[in-house]
């Protein structure tokens, strides 16, 4: 069915104008039954036009058969809404996410000196495409008394800055207590 099908069914049914009947279409998507109860919410029905349903038995087949199908087009409408609906919260999760590994930096520092300082999303880029040559590297970077820190970082349960913080003092420990073992 043609928009303008949809746009003379939905005339038919409520008695709304032609230029009611084709914005409530655009603004539900080109639903007829959404357009209809969007027009019935905004007050847009010529009361006098619009069918009316009753729980009472009747001969007439058609009017239940009618309502099962609007019924139906409707549940099915809904669900391709909820669907739309998850997809959207996922990019608005993958968006926030993003901009929070943009704005956390993390930061290499020996002596009290900064050596780098880069965003989180690229040291997450450089774990998954060099793992094994990144992971190293940090943790021999400790026993060369490098220290890391991770700025911008809401609270959080885990402080992960006194985790490195204590890794790094484990490193230096062990390479101390190696040193006077030699000796």
């Amino acid at each position: 069915m043609d928009k303008l099908e949809k746009v003379e069914k939905i005339r038919q049914k409520t008695g709304a104008s032609y230029t009611d009947a084709a914005q409530a279409l655009d603004k539900c998507n080109g639903d007829v039954l959404d357009a209809i109860v969007y027009l019935e919410r905004n007050g847009k029905i010529d009361e006098q036009s619009t069918a009316t349903f009753s729980s009472e038995a009747e001969n007439d087949t058609k009017t239940s058969d009618s309502l099962a199908n609007a019924t139906a087009e409707y549940d099915r409408s809904s669900e391709k809404q909820s669907v739309g609906d998850g997809v959207d919260t996922f990019f608005a999760w993958l968006k926030k996410v993003f901009r929070k590994s943009v704005e956390t930096t993390f930061t290499v520092s020996r002596n009290g000196k900064e050596v780098l300082h880069v965003p989180v999303l690229i040291l997450v880029i450089a774990m998954v495409f060099t793992f094994w040559i990144v992971v190293p590297l940090l943790v021999v970077g400790l026993f060369f008394d490098f220290r890391y820190h991770f700025e911008g970082v809401d609270k959080v349960a885990f402080d992960v800055n006194d985790f490195c913080d204590r890794a790094a003092d484990g490193a230096t420990n062990m390479k101390n207590s190696r040193g006077n073992n030699n000796n």
